[in-house]
């Protein structure tokens, strides 16, 4: 039969395949939030006893669930411009077939919500406003990534602030101390710096897509400052809250820390789009780890504040 040409058509899956959802759910994105839990809960100074079951849950709340809802709700959103900037991306390649992303985003957001529920009200009530800000960070007509200022606090707040209360809660079975509050707060918000230092690799494509980053809205330098300064107050404040809590220790810890910190910020600031990812490398790792020591000062108060 020469001269006939075969033709072999490979049928479109249905389904997506295991690995498809792990590559949406994105697990590299979970360490955040489930870093920030292991904080809130090291920052109770509670044992383990009686809390096992609370705490897996709320490690599986935090990182799979929340997280991996956010992830999944953001590629489907932008699965248009991903199409055209990075096709192979598991939307737009096709891996994830159908309106599957959509569908994966709703069951995982509720299964975030059936695990808080089990968890009480005040985690409920988290895992509410964490979806919630997931969904409106990505989804129309909110959009909050289109602003740089309102998305990355969306982001920060719900990456640091809100494991970190929800672990104290899932280990206390309580609303948590004020202490541990304002720290949450304050590392939320220093996220909010650390998360611009990811929109100086796009910038070009940022103002042709229309997202207002804080590089598109004040120019590199401006934007790398601002960053800056964000990333040190935040932890200033957590310095001179833990020196008035009478934990010199950790204050001065912290203040070394940010004083580390600060020496790279120098350089970063020179160049921020060639050294952003450099600063990302060194500095965050000092931002966490300061996440971590006061946890661990926060810890002493026990008998204070409980």
């Amino acid at each position: 039969m020469f001269g006939m040409e075969l033709t072999r058509q490979t049928p479109q899956a249905n389904w997506p395949m295991p690995g498809a959802i792990v590559a949406l759910l994105k697990p590299i994105t979970w360490f955040p939030p489930m870093w920030a839990y292991a904080c809130g809960a090291i920052s109770t100074g509670h044992g383990m006893d009686g809390r096992l079951g609370f705490i897996f849950l709320g490690v599986l709340l935090a990182g799979p669930l929340l997280c991996g809802t956010s992830q999944a709700v953001n590629d489907w959103f932008d699965r248009h411009v991903d199409a055209i900037n990075e096709p192979d991306r598991v939307i737009p390649s096709g891996r994830m077939p159908g309106q599957w992303g959509l569908y994966i985003s709703i069951i995982m957001s509720a299964l975030s919500l059936v695990v808080a529920g089990l968890m009480g009200t005040f985690i409920f009530a988290a895992a509410l406003l964490g979806l919630a800000f997931a969904w409106a960070y990505s989804a129309p007509p909110f959009r909050f990534k289109q602003n740089g200022w309102l998305g990355n606090g969306v982001v920060g707040f719900s990456y640091e602030t809100l494991p970190w209360l929800t672990a104290a809660t899932a280990m206390t079975g309580l609303v948590p101390e004020a202490p541990i509050w304002i720290v949450a707060l304050l590392y939320g918000l220093g996220a909010h710096g650390i998360l611009t230092l990811n929109d100086f690799k796009a910038i070009a494509g940022d103002k042709e897509m229309g997202i207002r980053t804080l590089p598109v809205l004040h120019g590199e330098r401006s934007a790398a400052l601002i960053a800056c300064a964000v990333i040190t107050v935040a932890q200033a404040g957590v310095v001179l809250t833990l020196w008035m809590l009478s934990l010199p220790v950790y204050a001065l810890a912290i203040l070394f820390v940010l004083l580390l910190q600060m020496v790279c910020m120098v350089r970063f600031a020179r160049n921020p789009v060639r050294f952003a990812v450099w600063y990302s490398a060194i500095g965050v790792g000092l931002y966490v780890t300061g996440m971590m020591i006061t946890a661990f000062g926060l810890r002493t108060l026990v008998p204070t504040i409980s």
